[in-house]
């Protein structure tokens, strides 16, 4: 296979060459290459961050009706460089009281969280960095470590403002971490499997025509976990003045820039693989490279998704943000699971599969928009009729 079809598979090719003509023992090349690899994920994480910042400023402008970056280079796309040299040279600040050991690690670990992810994550046939056969419950274990990272970034501050930013963390992060968890197991029964390269090789019909209502809930609650517009609580601006990272400065606050944008790009991909096919294209199994083009354009749709939700929906009241999940996405997403179950288990390998699972997603997504709105007008009503209760006049 020429190096233009699968570019991944010559180069490792020539570092393992290069490595036995080293003579070193096998388990030193083993160890090499694996660092090597590892790098190289994290490297293009790092590095697609770049592009993705300079992105969400055009498309947010383009949305708002503004120009966006036009100055630093052509098209500004050398902005997120001025930016990060801006950071770089800024003033480190720790607060004198802070916890400086758990202050500095925040920022870390909210980066490394994000790039956890890559690793299970197929690219194309055979790029992947390891194929666990647990990989859905390997993205739900490292994402939980962007709320730790926000939880001690918070509480290690000694700051009001960064505590009930963490303290919202709490709320928010944890509750919507349940439709979110509810929907992905979806794609995990129809795929009779958690492997992410399995994941893809089943679909195909793409899981987004099984299962559309638990896609849409993936996408919502994911929004809500990385703190985007409209379920920005954690940084609220006009409350808590930056939220978690009140303190942070320098490029400590740059890692949970990246981090957040970066995240917010995972999401898209996530929700590729999950319910968009991933890789899976024409010809993508005989050029590889072609399947890593399917996946990116796959992401990029679902990252455009992100960023019009975001540059259109103003932020919500934290109390009706909590009742949407709890009252409305939970249960919906527990209905879908018990559904799917049920009914793939009885439709398995006949012709009304889709017709029965896709039936089923459009009651449920009906019905609980129906009670919800229901319940939000017996609420509107009640709230009424405590307005216009007469108020006793003193005697």
């Amino acid at each position: 296979m020429s190096f233009w079809q699968d570019p991944i598979a010559v180069i490792g090719q020539l570092i393992l060459d290069l490595l036995h003509s080293l003579n070193l023992p096998e388990g030193w090349i083993v160890f090499i290459y694996t660092l090597i690899s590892v790098v190289a994920v994290a490297s293009f994480g790092l590095l697609l961050v770049i592009f993705l910042i300079w992105l969400e400023r055009k498309v947010a402008a383009r949305f708002q009706d503004r120009v966006g970056p036009n100055r630093a280079g052509p098209f500004g796309l050398l902005q997120t460089f001025a930016d990060m040299v801006k950071l770089v040279t800024k003033e480190d600040v720790v607060p004198e009281k802070a916890d400086k050991l758990i202050f500095n690690l925040a920022p870390i670990l909210s980066l490394i969280a994000v790039l956890l992810i890559w690793a299970v994550v197929p690219f194309a046939p055979g790029w992947i960095g390891t194929d666990l056969n647990v990989g859905v419950l390997y993205i739900a274990a490292v994402g939980s470590f962007g709320i730790l990272s926000v939880l001690m970034a918070g509480w290690s501050s000694n700051n009001k403002y960064a505590l009930l930013g963490a303290f919202r963390a709490v709320a928010q992060l944890i509750s919507y971490e349940v439709p979110m968890l509810l929907t992905m197991m979806i794609p995990v029964l129809l795929a009779r499997g958690m492997g992410m390269v399995q994941m893809v090789t089943v679909q195909d019909t793409w899981f987004i025509f099984l299962a559309p209502a638990a896609g849409i809930i993936f996408l919502v609650s994911s929004i809500a976990e990385i703190g985007r517009t409209p379920f920005d609580l954690l940084e609220a601006e006009s409350e808590l003045v930056a939220g978690y990272h009140t303190e942070y400065t320098g490029m400590k606050f740059g890692m949970f820039f990246a981090a957040e944008f970066l995240h917010a790009f995972t999401v898209g991909v996530l929700f590729a693989i999950l319910f968009l096919g991933g890789w899976r294209g024409p010809g993508a199994e005989e050029i590889p490279i072609l399947g890593m083009f399917y996946l990116m354009i796959k992401g990029f749709l679902g990252y455009f998704v992100v960023m019009w939700v975001r540059s259109t929906l103003p932020r919500i009241r934290i109390d009706h943000m909590m009742a949407f999940n709890w009252k409305f996405l939970t249960p919906v997403a527990l209905a879908l699971l018990i559904l799917t179950a049920l009914l793939d288990k009885i439709f398995a390998g006949t012709a009304l599969r889709l017709p029965a699972l896709l039936g089923a997603n459009l009651v449920v997504l009906a019905l609980g928009y129906w009670i919800s709105t229901l319940m939000s007008r017996r609420q509107a009503k009640e709230r009424t009729k405590f307005k216009k209760r007469p108020v006793a006049k003193p005697a």
